[in-house]
């Protein structure tokens, strides 16, 4: 089968300016992909691609298979855009009858009753838009993004409203529809909700892939630290595999190891150094 999204020496132009550089990304059958980059990167850019709303100057994108902005390629397709607006009158069932009749879905109540659980906004089917929280629109969004139950899901932001127990709420979710399957690209800042739940991490910079990989294939060795009845050391530049040596070495010289931890960097780290600390 093919790959969920495969984009293929992608590059966009604006004027003078290059949002794009050639870039390649694949998100497999249900993986779970993260896009990280400053503001500027083209990470919005190579989104909008993907779901059709700008052409790209040179190279391609598909949805499973089907060009991006095909009606085929939108049919697979579910999409979060990080400055969405629902009508303030409507109430969520109703945001999701429209989307249900937008994406041809025949799913009817039973649909959107099952995604308003999801969500974790059953109680607030008959509620209008304009009297929800932001968290509330934003777990709103997410359940249209789902209507018609796409194979490939493009989320912008999706957590950047919400608090640590609608984050949480989210990530739950997304680890269900990987196991239905469903594919995943998430935009986002939030680099340790994008460390705890992707399987891959893409980071741009200049409209170029500088880094990309699991989290670990990403990690570096920060050294071990030891905690013996002397107090704590750490031994910079020491791996997993010296770790053995290190406790056996402080045995030896009669101290009491209480415990050992293997430090990596983190994805923060790993981001930064890629990015040359340039501000999201």
């Amino acid at each position: 089968m093919p790959n969920a999204l495969a984009v293929r020496n992608l590059a966009k132009r604006y004027g003078s300016v290059q949002a794009l550089r050639g870039v390649d990304l694949d998100v497999g059958e249900g993986e779970l992909v993260g896009l990280l980059g400053p503001n500027g990167a083209g990470k919005s850019t190579l989104v909008k691609i993907a779901v059709g709303l700008v052409r790209p100057t040179s190279g391609s994108a598909e949805i499973a298979g089907a060009r991006a902005g095909s009606r085929a390629a939108r049919s697979r397709l579910g999409y979060l855009a990080e400055l969405f607006r629902f009508p303030g009158w409507t109430s969520a069932d109703e945001v999701l009858e429209l989307h249900q009749r937008l994406a041809g879905s025949r799913g009817g109540a039973a649909e959107r009753a099952r995604l308003l659980e999801l969500v974790a906004l059953s109680d607030a089917a008959g509620r209008r838009v304009d009297g929800m929280s932001k968290g509330m629109q934003q777990r709103l969004g997410l359940a249209q993004a789902l209507v018609g139950d796409p194979r490939v899901l493009m989320l912008d932001e999706p957590t950047s409203a919400l608090d640590p127990v609608g984050r949480r709420t989210v990530r739950l979710l997304l680890e269900e529809l990987r196991g239905r399957g469903v594919s995943v690209l998430l935009n986002s800042h939030l680099l340790s909700e994008v460390e705890l739940v992707c399987d891959r991490v893409v980071i741009l910079l200049g409209g170029e892939v500088v880094a990309a990989g699991t989290p670990l294939e990403l990690s570096r060795p920060r050294g071990v630290e030891l905690e013996t009845d002397a107090g704590t050391t750490r031994t910079d530049g020491a791996t997993r595999e010296d770790a053995p040596r290190l406790v056996a070495e402080a045995v030896a010289a009669g101290r009491r190891v209480y415990g050992v931890r293997v430090l990596t960097s983190t994805l923060e780290d790993v981001y930064l150094e890629a990015v040359g600390g340039e501000t999201s």
